[in-house]
């Protein structure tokens, strides 16, 4: 007997996850992390498990072949508009479609979140209130199917999350269920069934990535000095629940929600 469970323990399969990365590294996240897959890998790789990276706005997949290989996926934030025809978005579009085909996990953050429901038949765009940039409180529904599975995971009925975004999921795809929303962002998270949820938030993100962002967004002129200020001294007031949504985002991924 005790062989037989060996036998069964050493053939079970480690699982392998691919990051579908939509941004480029800045040169702090490089430093500081190895770049943006340094960022991911630290919330969510677990012992034994292998983490590919793609740099889809490069027009890297995994071969065809290689598909039925993962466990699931990730896919990043980005700079980018999920509602644009760019062709690497495009051609990404086509790949989330058949992936949701073959019933893979998706896990979208940020932009992915946005593509991932593009991709499924919502719609997304530039949300009406302008840039949501800080610490938000999130909402679960009390009437999603998912909400016994997150007790289950002793997730709180709210959770604060770090975001940075100007666009928005306007429209769920049809089948897809609202899990939660914020006072600012009608689909904070989004499921379409088991296998594919987005989340509006960065979960992945520490508080010196997002005062590094600050500070780019302010170079780039897309919000001044003075609110940057504002917005960094605003996060010295509370902290995010990193643990409630690392756990909720792995759960997700390997098969525990």
């Amino acid at each position: 007997m005790e062989s037989i469970i060996m036998t069964t323990t050493t053939m079970k399969k480690n699982k392998k996850f691919g990051l579908l990365l939509c941004a480029d590294d800045t040169d702090y996240v490089k430093k500081m992390y190895g770049g943006y897959y340094g960022v991911f890998v630290r919330m969510l790789k677990e012992e034994g498990e292998t983490w590919d990276m793609y740099r889809v706005t490069r027009g890297e997949y995994p071969d065809e072949d290689e598909l039925e290989s993962y466990d699931g996926f990730v896919i990043s934030g980005s700079r980018k508009d999920a509602h644009s025809n760019e062709p690497w978005i495009s051609r990404l579009l086509i790949f989330l479609k058949k992936l949701d085909s073959m019933k893979k996990k998706v896990l979208g953050i940020c932009f992915g979140h946005q593509i991932l429901s593009r991709a499924l038949g919502g719609k997304s765009g530039r949300s009406m209130t302008g840039w949501d940039i800080g610490i938000r409180t999130v909402h679960f529904s009390a009437s999603s199917s998912s909400s016994k599975l997150f007790q289950s995971l002793k997730t709180p009925p709210l959770l604060s999350i770090y975001e940075i975004h100007r666009d928005e999921v306007w429209e769920l795809p049809p089948k897809a269920e609202l899990i939660a929303w914020s006072d600012k962002t009608g689909v904070e998270m989004f499921r379409y069934g088991d296998h594919m949820m987005g989340i509006q938030g960065h979960p992945e993100y520490t508080k010196d990535i997002l005062l590094h962002l600050i500070d780019r967004l302010v170079k780039l002129d897309f919000i001044e000095d003075s609110e940057s200020e504002e917005l960094k001294a605003k996060l010295d007031e509370h902290e995010p629940d990193r643990e409630a949504l690392r756990r909720l985002c792995t759960s997700f991924l390997k098969g525990g929600l």
